[in-house]
């Protein structure tokens, strides 16, 4: 059997819970400007699968890449992490 690559894996928070079985959560980065060098936060939003609904807005969850579950959901909820 081939072995597949490491997932991606990340920590997000949810900033909606009003989906069944999704939840939108915003990724945040950090990249340094290219000429002025200063560090500067970049944020996405993706939409994640929850199965059983757990997580509520403004819980810090770790996420993880997958395959495509629908037209926009690339990724899936690992677990909730402390606040």
């Amino acid at each position: 059997m081939k072995k597949r690559g490491k997932r991606k894996e990340m920590i997000a928070k949810v900033i909606s819970d009003k989906m069944d079985k999704t939840r939108v959560v915003l990724i945040e980065r950090t990249t340094m400007h290219p000429l002025y060098k200063k560090v500067i936060k970049k944020y996405t939003k993706a939409k994640i699968h929850d199965e059983k609904n757990k997580s509520k807005v403004g819980d810090k969850v770790k996420i993880a890449e997958t395959r495509p579950l629908s037209k926009e959901k690339r990724w899936r909820l690992v677990e909730i992490q402390k606040e």
